[in-house]
C-alpha cells in the first residue's frame, strides 16, 4: 500500500509505532520496522544522550530498515540535554524523528540539515497548522481516544481527522483508537495517510514490558481508562487501577487547589516499576480506549500482516461490493 506517508518515510506499510515511555526500546522498534512499518525508539526513556546513542546502535544491529526516534520537549525548569539528544540522533543516522510536547521549531534546522523528516504529534487542528507553518514534514493527529495526553479539547477522531484533512497540506497519520485493518481503512477514508499505534503495540510479544502489562491491556475494555490531571490542564488517559483511584480521589477532594506535588506518589517515576516489574498498581500509566479492541498478544509481524490483510479485504471486497 502506497500513501504519502510510506513515500515520505521510505516504509512498506503506513503504520507507525508511537513513542512510549519505557516501551519504545530497540526490541520493539526493530520488530515494527522489520515487519514493514516504522519503529520508534523513545528518546527520553534513555536518561542521557550517550544511552540514546547506544540504543540507536542496538536497533541498527537488529534491522536494516528505517526506524525513528521520539523526542518529547517538556515544559520543565531543568530541561534534558536536548542538544545532546539531537546530536545522538543525527550521528546515529536516524532519518525520522517524532516530536511531541512543546513547539519543536528551534530544533528543526539541525534536524532538517541532517536530512531528517519530522513528524509532530498534535491534538488539535490549530496545533497541526502551526506544525505545518514552522516546517514539520508531517503530523500525527491524536484524537481524544488516545492513551497518554489527548489535549484539552476532547475532540474524537471521527471529527478531528476530516477537519485536519480539510486544513492541512502536509500528510498526517491518525493516532488514538487504532488497532486493526478497520482502523487503517477508516483513517484513510477520513483523510489520513496512515496510522500511529501505541497501546496496540504494547500487547505484542516483542514489546519489552512485563507480561502483566500485556495481559492487563487484553483484559481491559473500552470502559476501563480514566482521565487524570484535568484540573492541572495536563490531561492524561490511563488504565484504571488502585493508584488511579487514589489520584482521582485527591482530584475530587482538592479541586482547583490540586498541585502536582499532591499526586507525585501516583505519577512520578512509576513507569519502570510497572513496565519492568509488573507492579500494576504502582501508579498511573498511559493506555488508550483501544484496549477494548485488543484481545491477544501476537508477534509484531503477525499483527502488521493481519492489519494489512484485513485492510486489503475491506477495500477490495466489502467496500467494493457496496459501490458495484
Amino acid at each position: 500500500m502506497k500513501t504519502r506517508i510510506t513515500e515520505l518515510l521510505g516504509i512498506q506499510h503506513p503504520i507507525i509505532q508511537g513513542g512510549m515511555h519505557h516501551v519504545g526500546f530497540a526490541e520493539l522498534a526493530s520488530a515494527v520496522s522489520n515487519a514493514g512499518g516504522l519503529g520508534v525508539i523513545t528518546g527520553l526513556t534513555q536518561r542521557t544522550p550517550e544511552l540514546l546513542a547506544q540504543e540507536i546502535r542496538r536497533c541498527h544491529a537488529m534491522t536494516t530498515r528505517p526506524f525513528g526516534v521520539n523526542l518529547t520537549f517538556l515544559p520543565t525548569v531543568t530541561s534534558p540535554d536536548y542538544p545532546g539528544y539531537i546530536r545522538a540522533i543525527v550521528d546515529g543516522g536516524i532519518k525520522v524523528v517524532e516530536t511531541a510536547g512543546n513547539n519543536p521549531q528551534q530544533w528543526l534546522p539541525a534536524l532538517h540539515e541532517a536530512g531528517i523528516k519530522v513528524i509532530h504529534k498534535c491534538t488539535s487542528v490549530r496545533h497541526a497548522l502551526k506544525a505545518q507553518a514552522i516546517g514539520c514534514d508531517a503530523v500525527s493527529v491524536d484524537g481524544f481516544e488516545c492513551g497518554g495526553h489527548p489535549g484539552e479539547d476532547d475532540v474524537p477522531n471521527f471529527i478531528l481527522l476530516p477537519r485536519a484533512a480539510d486544513e492541512l497540506r502536509i500528510p498526517f497519520v491518525a493516532s488514538g483508537g487504532m488497532a486493526d485493518g478497520r482502523s487503517l481503512v477508516a483513517a484513510l477514508a477520513l483523510g489520513a495517510e496512515g496510522i500511529n499505534m501505541g497501546t496496540r503495540f504494547i500487547a505484542t510479544q516483542e514489546a519489552p514490558v512485563h507480561e502483566a502489562v500485556k495481559q492487563a491491556i487484553v483484559a481491559a475494555s473500552e470502559l476501563d481508562t480514566r482521565l487524570v490531571m484535568r484540573s492541572l490542564r495536563n490531561t492524561e488517559r490511563v488504565l484504571n487501577n488502585a493508584a488511579v483511584e487514589r489520584l482521582l480521589e485527591k482530584e475530587r477532594r482538592l479541586g482547583a487547589a490540586l498541585k502536582i506535588d499532591d499526586i507525585l506518589d501516583e505519577v512520578a517515576g512509576v513507569y519502570p516499576r510497572i513496565m519492568k516489574e509488573g507492579a500494576m498498581d504502582a501508579g498511573a500509566w498511559s493506555c488508550g480506549m483501544v484496549a477494548g479492541l485488543i484481545h491477544d498478544v501476537p508477534t509484531v509481524q503477525q499483527l502488521i500482516d493481519r492489519i494489512m490483510a484485513q485492510a486489503h479485504q475491506l477495500i477490495t471486497e466489502r467496500l467494493a461490493r457496496m459501490v458495484a
